[in-house]
């Protein structure tokens, strides 16, 4: 049989070193399954319930393996389906490919069935490289541009693929005029900046005395370089929600999380400093970091599209994270405590205040439980994801992680629907490895109940089974609650924001998963260390008090007022709202401090 566009496509991919898949198929892409098939296993298939699911899977794949993504999808709404996932790696700057059926060529602009303009539909998601293939000749340069692009720019890349055209014989371009001739490779380059660069830099963390650093997922491999960048300048550090692994909770100078979903030592170290550094960060809120003016600043980040977007920075540094702090470091001159004493104080505070909040009594339990009791159980290596929603509010601010641990969620668009296949994707780039996932009843409605049957159907194939899924039942989409209440003075709308009970440990016994059901505050921690002793996956649903509030780093004026304004106009959990809320502000603002 002579080789297919599809046999040769798959062949390059093997080339390009693309060990598997995660897709769903359809009569769009039969020629590149067919191919797939023939390969023999050498290109490992993950089917997902649903090709966005597949995407999120890739991206996830990106984000914990390090190696391209790819996902693939049938023509139509295979391909439509597969655009949020799409966009979640494109706004983490990940590395992933598209590959999609297209109705046959004879078709096409014939208003035939499932016929979409594909290439109009990823022009923005994939807008470094999205192309539709016309001939058996052209694919080779189509795979070998989409891979460098997408590795080269951290981004997503989309090949278009008439079904016709799959199952035509492969041909090599002619030698001749018009024919492109490609290989294949790519090695990412050594970036540091200019030597100018870097002394001017140095030339103003030198001259500081409070210096915060922020950090964020281009850090992740410079975890060493940023502790003694961080030690040589006296420097407290937080952590944006995709910088969590970068940095282990353990330095009594990390301030942990910032932002809305933050802590108050990583909102003290901002809002007191004199300079900062911020390294392969893209922290949206610019209302967390220092007032403009108030801190002389330097940011290091491998895109220059990135410099100088959150903060006026004195000194752009375009370059690999750990090369350039590695360069930077002998230009820095070693400062002294003072500045870190304080920043430990607010630490240890902090975690204080945090157990208080934990341990704060609910109906029927805490949250916050949930996560502060997995903390000190988190096995070595552990691999963690967490759905939005109010969920993210404990895994940023709970978790303590420690070296070796990886965590990642949907950053750039905070998806809902995206920690379960987040955790399958980390099982398949490191099978040896437990996963941990947290997530609300309302991402588990959504979509992740369904890969939950992708997970029964793999688990066996991975090295470590442990595999667990905690979802947060509060009948709630509950982050959206509170920022009705807190950002708009509105009340919660029970028509859109309460959703249906739905027994989740129940549905995971039927599929042959383990579940564990929790609705009393004294046994969330024996349940996480039942999940962990277990011998297949688990869901761990524990049923949670939607009026625990996920209170902010810093409450202003502005944020009390619109949750009165809420009580005014007739919030229906208005009794829950007052006393979740005076329990918690009690704990913040009193230690230690009895319940009134």
């Amino acid at each position: 049989m002579a080789m297919t566009v599809g046999d040769f496509i798959v062949g390059r991919l093997l080339e390009w070193g693309v060990r598997r898949m995660f897709g769903y198929p359809g009569d769009g892409i039969n020629g590149m399954f067919g191919a797939l098939n023939r390969a023999k296993d050498k290109i490992s298939f993950v089917q997902a319930r649903h090709e966005e699911m597949a995407a999120f899977m890739a991206s996830a794949y990106a984000k914990f393996s390090g190696e391209l993504g790819v996902c693939i999808a049938t023509s139509g709404p295979g391909a439509s389906h597969l655009v949020t996932g799409l966009y979640d790696a494109r706004l983490d700057h990940q590395p992933v490919l598209a590959i999609v059926g297209q109705q046959a060529r004879r078709a096409i602009g014939g208003h035939y069935q499932q016929e979409v303009d594909l290439a109009a539909l990823f022009k923005d998601v994939a807008g470094d490289f999205v192309h539709q293939a016309a001939m058996p000749g052209q694919v080779r340069h189509l795979v070998d541009r989409a891979i460098r692009i997408a590795l080269a720019n951290r981004t997503v890349t989309a090949i278009i693929l008439p079904s016709d055209l799959q199952e035509m014989p492969y041909e090599e371009p002619p030698r001749k005029h018009g024919t492109i001739h490609s290989g294949i490779g790519f090695s990412p380059p050594r970036v540091v900046a200019h030597i100018e660069d870097l002394k001017a830099a140095a030339n103003i963390l030198n001259r500081g005395k409070k210096v915060a650093m922020l950090v964020g997922a281009g850090a992740l491999k410079a975890t060493d370089e940023v502790i003694k960048v961080a030690d040589r300048l006296g420097a407290g550090a937080a952590k944006a929600l995709l910088g969590k692994a970068v940095l282990p909770d353990d330095l009594p100078w990390v301030t942990g999380s910032i932002g809305l979903l933050g802590t108050k030592p990583s909102w003290d170290l901002m809002r007191d400093c004199d300079t900062l550094l911020m390294i392969g960060s893209g922290f949206p809120y610019s209302e967390f970091l220092p007032e403009e003016g108030q801190a002389k600043a330097v940011q290091i980040d491998i895109a220059p599209s990135m410099l100088s977007l959150r903060y006026p920075m004195d000194v752009n540094l375009v370059g690999d994270a750990a090369e350039t702090l590695k360069a930077l470091l002998p230009l820095l001159n070693q400062k002294d405590d003072a500045w870190r004493k304080q920043i430990k104080k607010n630490i240890a505070e902090w975690w204080d205040t945090l157990k208080e909040r934990a341990l704060v009594d609910a109906n029927p339990v805490n949250p916050q439980r949930v996560t502060w009791e997995l903390s000190p159980r988190l096995p070595e290596r552990v691999i963690l994801t967490s759905d939005s929603g109010s969920c993210a509010n404990w895994y940023a601010r709970d978790l303590k992680m420690k070296r070796g641990m990886m965590a990642s969620l949907s950053g750039g668009l905070a998806s809902m629907g995206a920690a379960v296949p987040y955790a399958i994707a980390a099982k398949f780039a490191h099978p040896d490895r437990p996963v941990i996932g947290l997530v609300g009843d309302g991402a588990m409605q959504m979509n992740n109940m369904a890969e939950l049957i992708t997970a029964a159907k793999y688990w066996q194939n991975w090295t470590d089974p442990r595999f667990i899924i905690c979802v947060f039942n509060n009948e709630d989409l509950n982050q959206v609650t509170w920022e009705q209440r807190v950002m708009e003075g509105d009340p919660k709308f029970d028509a859109s924001q309460k959703i249906p009970n739905v027994p989740y440990h129940r549905f995971a016994e039927l599929i042959g998963l383990k579940g564990i059901y929790v609705d009393r505050a004294d046994n969330v921690g024996p349940a996480w260390d039942e999940a962990l002793a277990a011998e297949r996956p688990v869901l761990l649903e524990v049923k949670t008090d939607p009026e625990v509030p996920p209170l902010p780093p810093h409450i202003t004026f502005e944020q009390m007022q619109h949750i009165t304004e809420a009580l005014m106009k007739g919030d229906p959990h208005e009794a829950g709202i007052i006393k979740g809320t005076a329990k918690q502000l009690l704990r913040a603002l009193l230690p230690g401090g009895e319940d009134k």
